[in-house]
């Protein structure tokens, strides 16, 4: 079975980090998605994985922050 693409339509890479606002993808992970074996697509899948929950962390340290200084 295909590997199905992250893509969530929202394709803004973030300056910052250099992911995909709305998948994580990376640029180059975009733009090589439909040339990857399936093998590297959940590679690349497992990889945005951990990027979504450090950036969920992060997001979450930011708030508490943010809160506690207000």
């Amino acid at each position: 079975m295909a590997v199905k693409s992250p893509c969530t339509g929202v394709c803004v890479l973030d300056a910052k980090s250099g992911y995909c606002a709305g998948c994580f993808r990376t640029g180059d992970e975009i733009g090589s998605w439909m040339g990857l074996s399936d093998g590297a697509k959940k590679r690349v899948l497992a990889q945005i994985s951990k990027r979504r929950r450090s950036n969920d962390t992060a997001s979450a340290k930011s708030t508490s922050s943010t809160q506690e200084t207000t």
